[in-house]
Protein backbone atom coordinates (compact mmCIF):
# COMPACT_ATOMS: atom_id res chain seq x y z
CA UNK A 1 0.00 0.00 0.00
CA UNK A 2 1.76 3.47 -0.81
CA UNK A 3 1.50 6.40 1.26
CA UNK A 4 -0.68 9.28 0.27
CA UNK A 5 0.71 12.20 -0.45
CA UNK A 6 0.69 15.35 2.10
CA UNK A 7 -0.72 18.28 0.20
CA UNK A 8 -1.33 20.35 3.29
CA UNK A 9 2.59 19.83 4.51
CA UNK A 10 4.06 20.25 0.87
CA UNK A 11 2.56 23.64 1.08
CA UNK A 12 4.03 23.89 4.50
CA UNK A 13 7.35 22.68 3.67
CA UNK A 14 7.93 25.80 1.09
CA UNK A 15 5.30 28.85 1.35
CA UNK A 16 4.33 30.19 -1.95
CA UNK A 17 6.70 33.63 -2.08
CA UNK A 18 6.96 34.62 -5.86
CA UNK A 19 5.54 34.17 -9.16
CA UNK A 20 7.50 33.42 -12.52
CA UNK A 21 9.78 30.39 -11.41
CA UNK A 22 10.16 27.55 -14.25
CA UNK A 23 11.04 24.17 -12.65
CA UNK A 24 14.84 23.60 -13.86
CA UNK A 25 15.83 19.83 -14.45
CA UNK A 26 17.05 17.89 -11.13
CA UNK A 27 17.57 14.11 -9.90
CA UNK A 28 17.91 12.56 -6.60
CA UNK A 29 19.21 9.27 -5.47
CA UNK A 30 17.80 7.09 -2.89
CA UNK A 31 20.39 4.34 -1.52
CA UNK A 32 19.54 1.62 0.30
CA UNK A 33 21.27 -1.14 2.51
CA UNK A 34 18.75 -3.97 3.02
CA UNK A 35 16.30 -2.02 5.85
CA UNK A 36 18.65 1.08 5.73
CA UNK A 37 18.10 4.25 3.55
CA UNK A 38 20.60 7.06 3.21
CA UNK A 39 19.91 10.10 4.24
CA UNK A 40 21.02 13.60 4.62
CA UNK A 41 20.04 16.72 6.58
CA UNK A 42 20.03 20.28 4.40
CA UNK A 43 22.05 22.86 6.74
CA UNK A 44 20.14 25.59 8.54
CA UNK A 45 21.03 28.42 6.41
CA UNK A 46 19.68 26.73 3.49
CA UNK A 47 17.03 29.31 1.41
CA UNK A 48 14.97 26.27 0.78
CA UNK A 49 14.06 23.45 2.96
CA UNK A 50 16.16 24.51 5.62
CA UNK A 51 17.26 21.90 8.26
CA UNK A 52 14.88 18.73 6.48
CA UNK A 53 15.99 15.38 6.03
CA UNK A 54 16.66 14.74 2.52
CA UNK A 55 17.64 12.08 -0.31
CA UNK A 56 21.12 13.36 -1.89
CA UNK A 57 20.50 14.86 -5.30
CA UNK A 58 20.32 18.34 -6.97
CA UNK A 59 19.89 20.04 -10.70
CA UNK A 60 21.17 18.86 -13.49
CA UNK A 61 24.52 20.42 -15.00
CA UNK A 62 25.72 20.69 -18.52
CA UNK A 63 28.49 18.25 -17.98
CA UNK A 64 25.94 15.67 -16.95
CA UNK A 65 25.29 15.41 -20.86
CA UNK A 66 28.95 14.10 -22.07
CA UNK A 67 30.31 12.79 -18.75
CA UNK A 68 31.98 9.11 -19.05
CA UNK A 69 30.01 6.67 -17.59
CA UNK A 70 29.62 2.58 -17.70
CA UNK A 71 26.55 0.36 -17.90
CA UNK A 72 22.72 0.81 -19.79
CA UNK A 73 19.69 1.86 -17.89
CA UNK A 74 17.66 -1.80 -17.40
CA UNK A 75 15.00 -2.21 -19.48
CA UNK A 76 11.89 -0.71 -17.23
CA UNK A 77 13.68 2.57 -16.28
CA UNK A 78 14.58 3.55 -20.60
CA UNK A 79 11.47 2.39 -21.42
CA UNK A 80 10.20 4.95 -18.41
CA UNK A 81 12.09 8.03 -18.97
CA UNK A 82 11.77 7.65 -22.84
CA UNK A 83 8.33 8.80 -22.83
CA UNK A 84 9.55 11.98 -21.02
CA UNK A 85 12.62 12.80 -22.48
CA UNK A 86 15.35 11.75 -25.26
CA UNK A 87 17.92 9.17 -23.95
CA UNK A 88 20.75 11.64 -23.54
CA UNK A 89 18.71 14.14 -21.70
CA UNK A 90 17.57 10.42 -19.50
CA UNK A 91 21.26 9.44 -19.33
CA UNK A 92 22.20 12.99 -17.97
CA UNK A 93 19.92 12.86 -15.44
CA UNK A 94 21.26 9.74 -14.30
CA UNK A 95 24.62 10.73 -13.97
CA UNK A 96 22.97 14.40 -12.16
CA UNK A 97 21.77 11.60 -9.46
CA UNK A 98 25.65 9.80 -8.92
CA UNK A 99 27.60 12.98 -9.29
CA UNK A 100 25.40 15.00 -6.53
CA UNK A 101 25.32 11.88 -4.84
CA UNK A 102 28.85 12.00 -4.58
CA UNK A 103 29.48 15.97 -4.04
CA UNK A 104 27.19 15.73 -0.68
CA UNK A 105 27.82 12.26 1.08
CA UNK A 106 31.44 11.40 -0.65
CA UNK A 107 29.74 8.09 -1.56
CA UNK A 108 31.26 6.54 -5.18
CA UNK A 109 28.48 4.96 -6.81
CA UNK A 110 29.83 3.48 -9.35
CA UNK A 111 32.75 0.99 -11.09
CA UNK A 112 36.60 1.11 -10.42
CA UNK A 113 38.57 2.92 -13.53
CA UNK A 114 41.74 4.55 -14.06
CA UNK A 115 42.10 8.14 -12.49
CA UNK A 116 41.05 10.31 -15.00
CA UNK A 117 41.67 14.13 -15.13
CA UNK A 118 38.84 15.74 -16.48
CA UNK A 119 38.01 19.97 -15.94
CA UNK A 120 34.43 20.47 -14.11
CA UNK A 121 32.23 19.18 -11.72
CA UNK A 122 33.11 15.49 -12.17
CA UNK A 123 36.83 16.39 -11.23
CA UNK A 124 36.80 15.01 -8.07
CA UNK A 125 34.66 11.62 -8.74
CA UNK A 126 37.13 11.29 -12.14
CA UNK A 127 40.15 11.65 -10.10
CA UNK A 128 38.27 9.15 -7.60
CA UNK A 129 39.07 6.23 -9.74
CA UNK A 130 35.60 5.43 -10.94
CA UNK A 131 32.91 5.29 -13.63
CA UNK A 132 29.56 6.24 -12.70
CA UNK A 133 27.46 2.77 -13.21
CA UNK A 134 23.68 3.57 -14.96
CA UNK A 135 22.82 0.15 -14.90
CA UNK A 136 22.66 0.36 -10.69
CA UNK A 137 19.72 3.20 -10.81
CA UNK A 138 16.05 2.29 -11.23
CA UNK A 139 13.61 5.09 -11.71
CA UNK A 140 11.37 5.29 -9.19
CA UNK A 141 9.16 8.75 -8.73
CA UNK A 142 8.88 11.89 -10.45
CA UNK A 143 7.56 15.25 -8.66
CA UNK A 144 7.61 19.40 -9.41
CA UNK A 145 7.82 21.68 -7.15
CA UNK A 146 4.46 23.67 -6.64
CA UNK A 147 4.82 27.46 -8.46
CA UNK A 148 5.53 30.14 -6.36
CA UNK A 149 8.54 28.50 -4.49
CA UNK A 150 12.18 29.70 -3.65
CA UNK A 151 13.65 27.11 -5.97
CA UNK A 152 11.42 25.22 -8.24
CA UNK A 153 12.53 21.56 -9.36
CA UNK A 154 11.46 19.11 -11.79
CA UNK A 155 12.62 16.29 -10.10
CA UNK A 156 13.27 12.63 -11.17
CA UNK A 157 14.08 9.90 -8.13
CA UNK A 158 16.28 6.98 -8.78
CA UNK A 159 16.91 4.25 -6.10
CA UNK A 160 20.20 2.09 -6.00
CA UNK A 161 21.70 -0.48 -3.78
CA UNK A 162 24.50 0.20 -1.17
CA UNK A 163 26.10 -2.75 -2.99
CA UNK A 164 26.68 -0.89 -6.15
CA UNK A 165 28.83 1.59 -3.81
CA UNK A 166 32.77 1.89 -3.82
CA UNK A 167 32.71 3.28 -0.37
CA UNK A 168 30.04 2.21 2.32
CA UNK A 169 30.45 5.11 4.42
CA UNK A 170 29.67 8.58 3.67
CA UNK A 171 31.78 11.26 4.27
CA UNK A 172 31.05 15.35 5.28
CA UNK A 173 30.99 16.44 1.20
CA UNK A 174 30.01 19.77 0.19
CA UNK A 175 28.51 21.07 3.24
CA UNK A 176 25.28 21.19 1.75
CA UNK A 177 24.36 18.30 4.24
CA UNK A 178 25.29 18.93 7.78
CA UNK A 179 24.31 15.63 8.75
CA UNK A 180 24.73 12.44 6.96
CA UNK A 181 23.15 8.80 8.09
CA UNK A 182 22.29 5.30 7.11
CA UNK A 183 18.92 4.58 8.91
CA UNK A 184 16.11 2.07 8.84
CA UNK A 185 12.78 2.97 6.75
CA UNK A 186 11.30 3.41 10.62
CA UNK A 187 13.83 5.53 11.73
CA UNK A 188 13.53 7.68 8.73
CA UNK A 189 9.78 8.14 8.69
CA UNK A 190 10.47 9.72 12.07
CA UNK A 191 12.09 12.04 11.12
CA UNK A 192 11.47 16.08 9.76
CA UNK A 193 11.06 15.00 6.17
CA UNK A 194 9.29 17.56 3.64
CA UNK A 195 6.04 15.93 2.10
CA UNK A 196 7.44 14.92 -1.28
CA UNK A 197 10.45 13.09 0.45
CA UNK A 198 7.95 11.26 3.45
CA UNK A 199 5.41 10.32 0.17
CA UNK A 200 8.61 9.02 -1.73
CA UNK A 201 10.10 6.86 1.03
CA UNK A 202 6.71 5.46 1.32
CA UNK A 203 6.96 4.60 -2.58
CA UNK A 204 10.42 2.67 -1.81
CA UNK A 205 8.49 0.56 0.77
CA UNK A 206 5.50 -0.52 -1.41
CA UNK A 207 7.83 -1.28 -4.44
CA UNK A 208 9.34 -3.96 -1.69
CA UNK A 209 5.85 -5.87 -1.89
CA UNK A 210 5.37 -4.74 -5.50
CA UNK A 211 8.40 -3.92 -7.65
CA UNK A 212 6.61 -3.12 -10.38
CA UNK A 213 4.68 -0.74 -8.93
CA UNK A 214 4.17 2.24 -11.74
CA UNK A 215 6.16 5.17 -10.96
CA UNK A 216 4.24 8.42 -9.74
CA UNK A 217 4.29 12.17 -10.60
CA UNK A 218 3.22 14.08 -8.57
CA UNK A 219 2.29 18.19 -9.35
CA UNK A 220 0.26 21.02 -9.04
CA UNK A 221 -2.64 21.28 -11.48
CA UNK A 222 -5.03 24.44 -11.41
CA UNK A 223 -4.20 24.97 -7.76
CA UNK A 224 -4.39 21.47 -6.62
CA UNK A 225 -1.68 18.42 -6.29
CA UNK A 226 -1.92 16.08 -8.44
CA UNK A 227 -0.76 12.30 -8.29
CA UNK A 228 -0.51 9.97 -11.24
CA UNK A 229 1.11 7.28 -12.05
CA UNK A 230 2.91 5.76 -15.86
Amino acid sequence: MTTPFDAAQDLADAPRVTQGQRPRDAATLILLDGDRVLMGRRAPGHVFMPSKWVFPGGRLDRADFTAASTGEPDSGTAALLRVQMPPRRARALMLTAVRETFEETGLLLGAPAPSASVGGPWRTYRQAGALPDLSALTYVARAITPPGRTRRFDARFFTAEASSLLRPEPSEGCGELDEIAWLSLDEAERLDLPAITRFVLGEVRARRADPDLPPPFVRMVRGRHLVTRA
